[in-house]
């Protein structure tokens, strides 16, 4: 399956399976002589962590990094990292018992038709739990680009139909939502009781600004920045659209409400507004990124639904039990900082290559 492979230059595969021993990710690419040690990965390892609040599954997995390669004395050495996060409170019971019953809205069955086997238990590679080692992958590419000063900020724009009107990114991880809105909390809360007491789940809205991103990053015309944005947030399972800027907001506007005029502001070029979300033709134009992720419903839910039954070919009925996120929010906010990351790392050290007198910048000795 080399659908397991991300990237060009900073390459991170990941594996293993919901209920399996283990996951993790190998990291291949990542420079030399940065300082980085098992604390940097668990920092962001915490944000997804499951079983930390209502809003999440009562699924309690510790999620502890071990570093197994790529890493001496606090500095990466310029080989392949690899890092493994062992499951610890895996509970099959609950689907052995609709094991040979289509989940809707789960991938069982297109992975059955496709490869003729399938891990049932918790949904194997296409289970929310894969994500774990792109957040681990991604936490390294973070710290890389903090040092050169380029920040990665995600929060709940929208959480089951309220929106937050207003940013304050020091509100973000103040509660359970990662909503930078503190009106729009106590509203959520009681959409979340509501649905969780239906035996149902909900959606949203994810939104992430890169901050201090130097211009030039994105290769035309395939390897656009916001191409391959896309593919890597759209590579995760619950995601159903990305847009940046105003995004689909532009096809109601006129070409002179949608255009960023440009300005010259302490000495420099600069568009003034940023309709256009941090990037022209695919390139980063130096104003800060943004994308909005729209998430979909969990599709594990505990009321009945209708399916097939496989192994009798018979039509059934199903409800799911066990232990699921009433919304893939918030805990997918960190997935998709870690994909927005491992983009920009990629496509940065792409970049070096755009001019020959970056080239003659490097020497070794």
């Amino acid at each position: 399956m080399s659908g397991n492979i991300f990237g060009r230059i900073f390459r991170i595969m990941t594996w293993g399976e919901s209920h399996g021993m283990a996951l993790g990710v190998v990291i291949d690419g990542c420079p030399a002589g940065l300082e980085l040690n098992s604390i940097d990965i668990q920092k962001e390892l915490e944000k997804r962590r499951p079983g930390q609040s209502l809003a999440t599954t009562s699924r309690k997995e510790p999620d502890t990094v071990e570093i197994l390669s790529g890493i001496f004395q606090g500095k990466t050495l310029g080989t392949p990292i690899s890092l493994i996060i062992r499951n610890k409170d895996v509970d099959s019971s609950k689907y052995d018992e609709i094991k040979d019953l289509l989940r809707p809205s789960h991938a069982d069955f297109t992975y059955l038709k496709k490869f003729g086997h399938v891990d049932w238990r918790g949904g194997g590679r296409a289970s929310g739990r894969e994500t774990v080692g792109r957040v681990a992958a991604g936490a390294i590419a973070k710290k890389l680009l903090k040092t050169l000063g380029i920040e990665i900020i995600g929060f709940t724009r929208e959480y089951g139909g309220i929106r937050a009107e207003s940013i304050d990114t020091n509100e973000i991880e103040r509660n359970e939502f990662w909503c930078p809105d503190s009106a729009q909390v106590a509203k959520m809360r009681e959409r979340l009781k509501k649905v969780k007491d239906e035996g149902d789940s909900i959606g949203g809205i994810v939104e992430i600004l890169v901050k201090n991103i130097p211009i030039g990053i994105g290769e035309p015309v395939f390897d656009k920045l916001s191409s391959n944005l896309a593919k890597g947030l759209l590579s995760i399972g619950a995601t159903k659209g990305v847009e940046f800027g105003t995004g689909f907001e532009a096809a109601r506007m006129t070409g002179s409400e949608h255009n960023d005029p440009f300005i010259i502001k302490d000495g420099i070029v600069i568009p003034a507004s940023n309709h256009a979300g941090g990037m022209l033709g695919g390139i980063s134009s130096g104003k800060d990124l943004t994308v909005r992720v729209a998430v979909k419903p969990i599709a594990s839910i505990a009321k009945e639904q209708h399916t097939v039954n496989m192994k009798r070919m018979e039509e059934t009925k199903i409800i799911i039990e066990g232990r699921h996120d009433p919304s893939a929010i918030p805990r997918i906010i960190p997935v998709c900082e870690a994909m927005t990351a491992l983009v920009v790392v990629d496509l940065l050290l792409l970049a070096l290559s755009s001019r020959v007198e970056n080239l003659k910048k490097l020497g070794f000795g």
